[in-house]
């Protein structure tokens, strides 16, 4: 009875891959059940991948997952009376080799450089009060034609609409801008949005004086600077056993200079005194946007869960092989990647009936991580099987004609993203919003 969830749920994926959807369940299973490989191709070795190893390729090349279908599955099982918490953030996967892949675009990092290769957005569900678990429920390419935030406020409006309580959706300093703002602006969730410590914000004007046109913007607020602060709307101080004591402070009624109409609660988050010896923190600057405004001991907590996302995008790349394959086609690329979510959709259902079983060099848990799971995860596919088909023999191929040779593959030049392209990746968006609708 445990476990009739997790057969549900498998089921549900199986029905929604399409074609080779036999082949590309054993290989979610191989990589659920293969704790380290060592190349992609590996995986075919796996004794629940009953196929022979051209059949990875294969059947990312040719399988066609109805992406519509597997996010409302998704998004059905986001069951709270709370309301959802949910966490967005893009990363990179790179592949500076590969010229015979589109789309491929430059990449910057603070402290890393610039990097070729393909940016990837995720909305993920964070489920629990703390921990490590997040459940992705959109996990898309972000083409050459979109932005990290048009491509995040899309995700987020197909998401909110499906959801039955509107969310709290939580965004790092990269979103914590007047675009996104003002992109969110028709969607139906409140926004806690990380600020940089250089911005500016001003707040509210004063009365019409009666000449000129009526202002938009008042006094200015720079977060740096605090001789800019006014007099805070309300202040509080709160000891966390894993912080130390911390001080809260929120200033109401400020905006963004490019989105007059949208005010914010700015929030201020300083650590006074930190638990434990040699620890420091730098001041947390958030954003809040909504209707119902939790307290501010909430707000920030909420906003440290967000990290969550990052833990998820670690276990991704190293744990479920997620930048592991070197496909030539994109399209492969993007539908490997939408199988990410639904493996770890699969670990969440199996954590139930898990028992932790830590290897001599692990420590045990209270609350299985991910990682964890995924170690006890063969026992548990061995209890309830697959719904994928065996395969079936069809002899071997005549192979190549004597004499044949195929053609080189075209390569493509790395894309450099302009305003033009940001235009059209905003028209793209509305085109597919009114498709969705």
């Amino acid at each position: 009875m445990i476990l009739t969830q997790l057969e549900e749920f498998r089921q549900a994926i199986y029905d929604c891959l399409g074609k080779a959807k036999d082949a590309v369940f054993e290989l979610m299973d191989a990589v659920l059940t293969s704790p380290s490989i060592q190349s992609f191709v590996s995986l075919s070795q796996s004794p629940v991948f009953r196929r022979r190893w051209p059949s990875i390729y294969a059947a990312l090349h040719d399988t066609r997952p109805q992406k519509r279908k597997l996010m409302n599955l998704l998004i059905e099982e986001v069951k709270t009376e709370a309301q959802p918490f949910l966490a967005g953030d893009h990363t990179f996967w790179p592949r500076p080799d590969a010229k015979t892949l589109k789309e491929r675009t430059f990449h910057g990092e603070r402290g890393v450089g610039v990097g070729i290769g393909q940016s990837y957005s995720t909305l993920a569900w964070i489920p629990e009060a703390d921990g490590s678990w997040a459940l992705p429920l959109r996990h898309e390419r972000i083409t050459s034609f979109e932005t990290p935030t048009s491509r995040a406020a899309f995700q987020l409006k197909l998401v909110s609409r499906q959801l039955e309580k509107r969310p709290l959706a939580a965004y790092d300093r990269g979103y914590g801008n007047a675009k996104f703002v003002t992109a969110t602006a028709d969607i139906e969730a409140d926004l806690l949005l990380r600020l940089a410590s250089n911005r500016c914000l001003w707040g509210k004007p004063g009365a019409y004086q009666g000449r000129g046109a009526p202002r938009k913007h008042g006094n200015k607020f720079k977060l740096k600077d605090p001789e800019t602060w006014p007099e805070a709307d309300e202040t509080l101080t709160v000891e966390d056993p894993k912080v130390g004591q911390v001080k809260l402070m929120r200033w109401s009624g400020f905006h963004f200079l490019e989105s007059p109409n949208r005010d914010m609660e700015i929030i201020r988050v300083e650590v006074i005194k930190p638990a434990g010896r040699h620890r420091k923190f730098k001041p947390l600057w958030l954003a809040w946007l909504g209707k119902t405004m939790p307290t501010l001991d909430e707000l920030w907590h909420k906003y440290l869960r967000r990290f969550a996302l990052e833990h998820w995008y670690r276990f991704a790349k190293q744990r479920l092989y997620w930048t592991q394959p070197q496909l030539s086609s994109t399209r492969a690329a993007e539908r490997w990647s939408d199988l990410m979510p639904l493996l770890t959709w699969q670990l969440w259902f199996a954590r139930v009936a898990c028992i932790d079983s830590p290897l001599p060099w692990q420590s045990t848990q209270d609350k299985l991580s991910p990682g964890r799971v995924a170690q006890a995860f063969p026992l548990i596919l061995a209890a309830i099987g697959t719904p994928a088909k065996p395969p079936k023999t069809r002899g071997k191929s005549s192979g190549r004609t004597p004499g044949h040779r195929p053609p080189s593959r075209p390569t493509y030049p790395t894309v450099k993203k302009r305003a033009s392209k940001k235009a059209k990746a905003e028209e793209s968006l509305n085109k597919a919003d009114s498709t969705a609708a």
